[in-house]
């Protein structure tokens, strides 16, 4: 026996399909139809179900995934720029490093050693996305405690909003992974992130997106992202139809080298970016000659119809007419037959004409409407209703 035909897809329909095929990086168009329908088409919920997949946390329906990955990660073109701490300079520097070296060794030992112990004890509430857009939002609110209001522009909405919006305006996507506990953050913030320069070239150059990796929405986004240290930043762009990250840099990075990266990974990738909007102008081009050449084909079959309402009406009112010139000898027909009739039933009680020399006897005549005249003998000792009836047989005559 066949299997049933899935029903065709609406055109929104098709445009989330092929989004959240971009955002989750899937190959298989029948699992994202899949996904989709099991969300009932809310593109955030099935992605939001897809990146806790990639945390381990099973789906309510699907078994884990093959390919969780968000976005491509996996291109050897994608430029990495990682700065190492610099090395300790002169005989007090060396020697407060040494130093600190056993101190720091066990520190981060021990507290590895604890966090490994303690995923035993209980699971990492990280691991469930339960409020992404109030993750981000909090992380805005608790930077602007600490560093002040002067900073880039967050995107105040989750990771794969900002990726899904990146690729609708064709602009990058910067992604900031903030590593509270990391030794380096605080300076980057302060020498780098909240410096005039950087803030005029992100806002005036792309999407930035930020938040923590205690959140879970920011921990959800490191583990698609595998950053090895901190601060961490990826540059994210459309690229062969797919989100894909094109840079990384990793590491304590000054403001001039942070912009001058940046701007090396936006020349490098321009080209990609020119090709993509020249292809989406083409295909709106190729959408405004579609619907054109639509709306000729409904004008015309507007025509069209409307030709067919004049044909159908008069038609219809020939019809009518028809119908009223046969009413019209149907009913002359009934009249005359009913003049038949009463001549017949006037003739049968009309008794015989006199003889024209019968002295008892009387000739009458009458002069019809139509001018013609009728003559007949009757006797004096008939009635008068005789007569009519004599009459109405010479009218019928």
């Amino acid at each position: 026996m066949a299997a049933p035909e899935e029903p065709e897809l609406s055109q929104a329909q098709t445009e989330k399909l092929l989004q959240f095929q971009d955002l989750t990086g899937l190959e298989s168009m029948d699992q994202c139809r899949r996904t989709l329908e099991q969300h009932n088409w809310n593109i955030e919920a099935a992605v939001q179900d897809r990146l806790n997949e990639q945390e381990g946390v099973p789906s309510v329906f699907n078994p884990p995934p093959s390919r969780p990955l968000q976005v491509n990660t996996a291109d050897h073109r994608v430029y990495s720029y990682i700065v190492s701490r610099p090395q300790p300079r002169g005989l007090l520097g060396w020697s407060y490093y040494l130093i600190m070296l056993p101190f720091r060794f066990t520190y981060y030992t021990l507290l590895d050693i604890f966090r490994f112990a303690l995923r035993f004890v209980r699971p990492d509430p990280r691991g469930r996305v339960t409020d992404p857009v109030g993750d981000v939002v909090s992380f805005i609110h608790s930077f602007e405690e600490k560093y002040g209001r002067s900073h880039p522009v967050f995107y105040q909405g989750t990771y794969s909003q900002a990726l899904n919006d990146a690729k609708g305006e064709l602009r990058y996507l910067l992604v900031y992974l903030h590593g509270d506990d990391h030794q380096d953050t605080d300076e980057f913030c302060r020498s780098t992130l909240c410096t005039e320069e950087v803030i005029t070239f992100l806002n005036a150059r792309m999407l930035f997106w930020a938040c923590s990796t205690n959140k879970p929405e920011g921990y959800r986004v490191s583990q698609a992202l595998r950053e090895n240290t901190y601060p961490f930043l990826a540059m994210i762009m459309l690229k062969d139809r797919k989100m894909t990250v094109v840079g990384r840099l990793e590491g304590l990075i000054q403001p001039e080298d942070f912009i001058n990266q940046l701007n090396f990974i936006m020349e490098a990738n321009q080209t990609y970016l020119m090709s993509e909007r020249m292809e989406r102008e083409e295909r709106s081009q190729t959408q405004v000659l579609r619907q054109q050449q639509d709306e000729a084909y409904l004008a015309s079959l507007r025509a069209d119809q409307e030709k067919d309402r004049k044909k159908r009406e008069e038609e219809e009112q020939r019809r009518q007419e028809e119908e009223k010139v046969l009413q019209s000898v149907l009913a002359e027909e009934r009249r005359r037959r009913t003049l038949e009739e009463e001549k017949e039933r006037k003739s049968e009680c009309l008794p015989p004409e006199p003889l024209a020399d019968d002295p008892e006897s009387v000739k009458i005549v009458f002069k019809l409407p139509n001018d013609t005249r009728v003559e007949r003998r009757f006797l004096f000792g008939q009635s008068l209703t005789e007569e009519e009836g004599s009459k109405a047989e010479r009218a019928v005559r």
